[in-house]
Order: C-alpha cells, then structure tokens, then sequence
C-alpha cells in the first residue's frame, strides 16, 4: 500500500465504521449510500477504494458486489481502534455533560457505550448507557451511579445496562442486542470493542 494511498475522507471513515460496527451483514453500495445519504455511485467508488486500502473486503455474489470490514487484517483493526477512539470527542453538543459525567467510570468499567435516541437527536426522554465489567465491580460501579444521579448535572435520567464480556456472546443473536452493539457511540475501551465485535463474529 503506496503512502500517498492511505489518506481518508471523512465520508470513507463513516462508511468504514458502518460497516465494522454492523459485523453481522454485507452491504451493496447501494445500501450504504441510502442509510447514509450520499450518493450510490459516490458510495460505489469509496468502497472500491477502501477495498484496495485493505479495510473492506469486497465480494461479487451474482450481479452484486458486497462489501463488508476486512476483519482479519491486522492494520485494518488498528485503523478502526483508533477512529473509535476518537468517538468520545464526536459526542453531539447536547451529550456533552453526559460525556464528561460518564468519565467517572473509568477505572471501573471494561467497555462503556451510548445507544438510543440520545446519540440521535437533541428531543430524547433518556439516556441509554451499556456499561461491561465484572461482577465483583458492582460496589463501585453503583456507588458511581449514585454520585452522577445526586450531582444532577445530567438532566435527563439514565438507563443502564450492566453485562460481563459472556452476556455479550449470549445474546449476540438478539436483535435488540446487536442493534445496541453496532447503533452506539463508545466512551471507553475502543480497544475492548473491537475485540468484542471481532469475537462476536465467530
């Protein structure tokens, strides 16, 4: 892969992401450029590229070309580790006491995401938090959420749901749960994710 050839634009990084984070299916061009308003040609292009950039893996099933994240390429996970990183910086404006409140989380927490309406659109009635830890952890952990609830700084109520790393496998078939899973905005471990989406696939 030729240096000049690794740069990105910002509708590529969207369509990477998509893609890695719907782990359970293949998308045509045309699919993606519906679900993210661009146009289908456009969207035809940049999944070529990303092809040969060695992110998407691109497959022809009868007069259709697929394309779904190439996860089995070592720097194509690192490339995706780092953009997730960067979620917890692409926080809408309205989640932005949410964002900082949910840092507290930390060193408790194995992996910690938003989902729901809120990552949506400013009009929602709560929050939606998926926080992974251990069992042993939950001490701390509701001591935490009783600290956020008291300080009041986020207006609207949160709804958590607590899972260990084996409540994720479980329910990976779920479709309430996949939709959590690729429909989100990671606030911690990026890295974790990535390793959860990648187990969640076998």
């Amino acid at each position: 892969m030729a240096v000049n050839n690794i740069q990105f634009t910002k509708i590529e990084i969207q369509i990477a992401k998509y893609l890695f984070k719907h782990f359970k299916y293949r998308y045509n061009a045309r699919q993606l450029a519906r679900i993210l308003g661009i146009n289908h040609s456009h969207a035809n292009k940049l999944c070529n590229l990303l092809a040969n950039k060695r992110l998407l893996v691109r497959e022809e099933i009868g007069n259709s070309v697929f394309f779904s994240y190439e996860y089995d390429n070592k720097l194509a996970i690192k490339f995706m580790e780092y953009m997730l990183s960067l979620e917890e910086k692409e926080f809408p404006k309205w989640l932005s006491v949410l964002s900082h409140s949910l840092k507290k989380f930390k060193y408790g927490i194995e992996m910690g995401l938003v989902f729901g309406s809120a990552i949506k659109a400013g009009d929602f009635n709560d929050i939606d938090v998926l926080l992974m830890y251990d069992a042993e952890k939950s001490k701390d952990i509701k001591k935490i959420k009783d600290e956020i609830r008291k300080s009041e700084l986020v207006e609207k109520p949160i709804r958590y749901i607590d899972v260990d790393e084996k409540d994720i496998f479980l329910n990976k078939e779920n479709k309430v749960f996949y939709n959590i899973l690729s429909e989100n905005l990671i606030f911690y471990n990026p890295e974790r994710y990535v390793a959860v989406v990648r187990k969640c696939r076998k």
